[in-house]
């Protein structure tokens, strides 16, 4: 991978984004080892050991995965998402399962105030927090800049819904980032998944950093004074470009596995997202040139 690694240090995520963006190319990165053996994790899975198997697969697998466990363990709605009835379907739930215990770490009152500022699990060794936000205008009034049906079911319930759609920045980046840590979480554990649990995975972090781009070029153009106050925040401009780069990463890691968790709709949707308009809006924004090679995942 070339250039630096922002994804080993110890670091603040404005520390690491920082450094990163001073060292440039940076490339996002984070440790994993999909073919590390888990078999004997398979052979002695129950019902009961289900959080302790959870915990040693992604340690073995993919350590971001084993700290967000350990960070939530003791949250007690684990069990609306995890299937413990066979080790597959524990694989196939960890999507869903590890998507909202993001959510839950995200926006525990302790971190996070809606609509005011936020936290986001990134990995490991990053976590960014106090981001603000400065409010926001609903999300539904990106909907006209989305003129294809490649995202139209989670469209529906992100932008249609009269709930979902008034929703500022907040919802925005946090079903984002819930969708970056869903998909690592099956994608360590592909070979064991058989259902349709983890079928849209990669679709939902594609989407979600559409719904990111489109919300900055909607925020430019018709909300200057808001557009301004957020352009003025070093802490979210740091997690967009963070957030940009991560969910090129995931998806090139994941491309391999498309059918198994996600549709040929999410490059279709990432093609969209590189589009000169969204291109131009998040280096703008970030103040960083980010790359349109192979190396998605970096910047120049």
């Amino acid at each position: 991978m070339p250039g630096p690694v922002a994804a080993a240090a110890p670091l603040s995520s404005g520390q690491a984004a920082k450094v990163a963006r001073a060292a440039a190319p940076f490339c996002y990165g984070e440790p994993s080892t999909p073919a590390a053996d888990i078999n004997d994790l398979k052979g002695r899975f129950s019902s009961s050991n289900w959080m302790p198997t959870l915990q040693e697969m992604y340690k073995r697998r993919w350590p971001s995965g084993e700290k967000l466990a350990i960070a939530q363990a003791n949250d007690k709605y684990w069990t609306q998402f995890v299937n413990t009835k066979s080790f597959d379907g524990f694989a196939e739930s960890m999507m869903v399962a590890i998507h909202e215990e993001t959510h839950m770490w995200d926006l525990d009152p302790s971190r996070t105030k809606w609509n005011e500022y936020t936290a986001s699990w990134i990995n490991a060794s990053q976590q960014a927090t106090n981001v603000p936000l400065q409010g926001g205008f609903p999300r539904k009034e990106i909907l006209p800049l989305i003129t294809d049906k490649l995202s139209d079911s989670m469209d529906g319930i992100y932008l249609r819904d009269s709930q979902q759609g008034a929703y500022l920045l907040q919802g925005v980046l946090a079903e984002l980032n819930a969708g970056l840590t869903g998909l690592p979480a099956v994608t360590v554990v592909q070979e064991f998944i058989k259902g349709v649990g983890a079928s849209n995975a990669r679709d939902i972090a594609a989407t979600n950093l559409r719904y990111l781009l489109l919300y900055l070029r909607v925020a430019k153009d018709k909300h200057p004074d808001y557009w301004a106050k957020i352009k003025n925040e070093p802490k979210l401009r740091e997690l967009v470009l963070t957030q940009f780069l991560r969910t090129a990463y995931w998806l090139e890691k994941s491309a391999p596995y498309t059918g198994k968790i996600g549709s040929p709709d999410a490059d279709k949707i990432t093609a969209t997202n590189y589009a000169p308009a969204n291109i131009a809006i998040v280096e703008e924004f970030t103040g960083a040139t980010v790359r349109r090679d192979t190396d998605k995942h970096c910047t120049t």
